[in-house]
């Protein structure tokens, strides 16, 4: 794993136990934040696959100019 890849998922993970410790803490009356930070999450983790198929397209165009 490349130092890139280990911080993005050193990050996500924390972003992930913020997350649930949230939701956690917040009440049952308070449904409503905990269906903010579960939408908040679900966007930010779909915006992370996108840079992370970026990433991966970048490393292939990368090899395939080594191996030319």
């Amino acid at each position: 794993m490349t130092k890139q890849t280990k911080i993005l998922g050193g990050v996500l993970a924390g972003i992930a136990l913020g997350a649930v410790v949230a939701m956690v803490i917040s009440s049952d009356k308070n449904s409503d934040l905990k269906d903010k930070v579960g939408d908040w999450f679900c966007d930010l983790f779909d915006k992370s696959k996108d840079k992370l198929a970026g990433v991966a397209d970048a490393v292939k165009a990368q090899a395939d100019r080594i191996k030319a």
